[in-house]
């Protein structure tokens, strides 16, 4: 599935890789791991049987925390690819999720595909997309900004 070895996420300085979504070091938070695949940013969420919103369906909350997540690492990734390097941590300026149906939960993995639409040096415009198979249940924008070095 992809095309760099470590997640986008595996890469964060280990003092960042405790985010509920997607640290690695947070071990009861979702672990969401995206990876580079040319253009597009992917991740696949495999969402368990108690993150139900109403039955037979994905909570919604958690799919706009897999949205956000995903594009905040789609954006680091951005500025990884432009400047060389680990990837900056980057936070969330802006999140807007529209949902497109109901996410089924099916035992079936989520897939979340990303791409930045627009970019400066500090901040990512985002487009998430999440797909239950071949169907999209929901779009999201994220503006992921680039954090100022912190003095150690």
């Amino acid at each position: 599935m992809n095309e760099q070895a470590l997640a986008i996420q595996d890469q964060y300085d280990e003092g960042f890789q405790l985010c509920y979504g997607c640290g690695s070091q947070n071990t009861s938070g979702l672990q969401l791991k995206s990876h580079r695949q040319g253009e597009l940013v992917i991740a696949e969420y495999l969402p368990s049987g108690d993150q139900l919103g109403v039955p037979g369906v994905v909570y919604g909350g958690l799919i706009a925390s897999l949205i956000d997540c995903h594009g905040i690492a789609t954006g680091a990734a951005h500025f990884q690819a432009t400047e060389g390097g680990l990837p900056p941590r980057c936070v969330t300026a802006s999140l807007h999720v529209e949902y497109r149906a109901p996410t089924p939960m099916n035992g079936q993995p989520l897939r979340l595909e990303a791409s930045v639409s627009d970019a400066s040096a500090r901040k990512a415009v985002v487009q998430v997309r999440v797909l239950s198979g071949d169907q999209l249940t929901a779009e999201g924008q994220v503006i992921a900004v680039r954090m100022k070095p912190q003095a150690v």
